[in-house]
């Protein structure tokens, strides 16, 4: 394995941000929401599509291709940070612009799912895991910015010790 991409993948922050890349990634797998009755007809809502169940089979109803393409590029963002390794103060910056990009990925999503319920009641059993894969991603993410700020710490500290 080359030193480079071996130093890169040993820090912890490469892996709190690969894991922020994969649970937004998760989004295409996991419901944001289901069993929501809409016009009477049970509906889950991915950030792919609304699905409704039409004679016990799930039907594909609506596609939602700008949420799709958001959020893949949500998911390669924090994995792109990982990549600014050599460049600390760089990545803080990054993860800071990281945060403002899932609250704001986050608010889109909100308001694609509050238009596709077309005010539908909503109950906790209602909620799929979706709903807090991205509140895990920015956790992650804040994680992330901590240790690469303890290494920048620790960086500083040995230079003045020279």
């Amino acid at each position: 394995m080359p030193h480079k991409f071996k130093a890169m993948i040993q820090r912890i922050q490469s892996i709190y941000l690969l894991a922020a890349g994969l649970v937004i990634a998760a989004l295409f797998v996991f419901p944001l929401i289901h069993g929501v009755y809409v016009n009477g007809a049970p509906q889950t809502i991915m950030v792919t599509g609304v699905y409704q169940d039409v004679n016990g089979q799930s039907t594909h109803t609506q596609v939602f291709l700008p949420l799709i393409i958001g959020t893949a590029f949500a998911a390669l963002l924090p994995i792109s940070v990982i990549f600014f390794y050599k460049e600390r103060r760089k990545q803080i910056n990054l993860c800071y612009g990281l945060m403002v990009v899932i609250i704001g990925y986050s608010y889109w999503v909100s308001q694609v799912v509050k238009n596709a319920i077309a005010g539908a009641y909503l109950s906790m059993s209602n909620y799929g895991i979706g709903i807090i894969l991205l509140s895990l991603s920015l956790l992650l993410i804040v994680m992330a910015q901590k240790a690469i700020q303890k290494d920048e710490k620790l960086v500083k500290s040995a230079d003045r010790l020279r």
